[in-house]
C-alpha cells in the first residue's frame, strides 16, 4: 500500500469509527431523508398512482438534502474536536486528506442510499431494481460528483460563523448539473421501454462531471486550506 492509499485509509478509518461509536450523523441524516420521503410521497401519490417522474426526483432532492446535512455535521464536528487543525498540521498531504474526507462521507451517504432506495420504489411503486447496474451506476456517479464538491466546501466553510447558511448556498447551484442527470437517468431508467441508452447517455455525463469535480477538488484543496 502506497503511502497516500494508507494515508486516505487511516483519515477514513477515522472518521468511520467515530461515527460507529457516535452514530449521530447516520441516524439524522437517514431520518432527515425518510421524512422527506414521506412528506412527499403524500403530496405527489394520489389514489394509489405517483406523479410521473416523481419518484426520481423525490430520490435525488432526498440525496441532496441529506447530503449537505451530513457534511455540514462531519466538519463541524471536526471544528468543535479541533481534529481538522490537527489533521492539517500532520505530515499528510492535503490530496490525502482530501479523498480521506471524501470517502468517509461516501460511506455514510451509501448507508443513507441502502435505506432511502428501496422505501421511494416501495412509496411510488417505482421499478428501481429492474436495471440494478444502470441503477448502481447512476447512484454512485452522482453522489461522487456532490460529494466531491461538498466535501471542497465544507472543508473550506469549517471557520466561517455563517457557515450553515453557506453551505447549501454555494453547493447547490454547483452541483444542480449532478442533481439533473441523476434524475434524467433515474427518470429515463423509469420508462417502459427503451430506456437504457438513455439512461447511460446521463451516466457519461456523471461520470464527465465526476472527473471534472475531483480533479478542480484535488487542485484547489491544498492553497485553499493553506491560507
Amino acid at each position: 500500500m502506497t503511502a497516500f492509499a494508507r494515508a486516505v485509509w487511516v483519515i477514513t478509518r477515522k472518521d468511520l469509527l467515530v461515527e460507529v461509536r457516535t452514530r449521530e450523523i447516520l441516524f439524522t441524516t437517514m431520518f432527515f431523508a425518510l421524512a422527506c420521503v414521506m412528506v412527499f410521497a403524500f403530496g405527489f401519490v394520489k389514489e394509489g398512482r405517483p406523479v410521473a417522474d416523481a419518484a426520481a426526483g423525490i430520490l435525488w432532492i432526498s440525496i441532496a438534502f441529506s447530503g449537505t446535512l451530513a457534511l455540514g455535521r462531519a466538519f463541524e464536528r471536526e471544528r468543535q474536536g479541533e481534529t481538522l487543525r490537527a489533521l492539517l498540521i500532520a505530515p499528510i498531504g492535503r490530496p490525502a486528506l482530501y479523498v480521506g474526507k471524501l470517502g468517509g462521507i461516501l460511506i455514510l451517504l451509501a448507508a443513507v442510499e441502502a435505506i432511502v432506495v428501496p422505501l421511494v420504489a416501495l412509496m411510488f411503486q417505482a421499478a428501481l431494481f429492474d436495471h440494478p447496474l444502470l441503477m448502481f451506476g447512476l447512484l454512485a456517479a452522482g453522489t461522487i460528483g456532490y460529494a466531491a464538491v461538498g466535501t471542497l466546501f465544507a472543508a473550506m466553510l469549517v471557520r466561517a460563523r455563517s457557515r450553515d447558511v453557506m453551505l447549501p448556498v454555494l453547493l447547490y447551484p454547483i452541483t444542480v448539473p449532478v442533481i439533473i442527470a441523476g434524475v434524467r437517468g433515474t427518470a429515463a431508467l423509469l420508462q417502459p421501454e427503451g430506456g437504457e441508452p438513455m439512461a447511460r447517455a446521463w451516466l457519461m455525463m456523471l461520470v464527465f462531471f465526476d472527473v471534472v469535480f475531483i480533479t478542480l477538488a484535488l487542485w484547489t484543496f491544498e492553497p485553499v486550506m493553506t491560507e
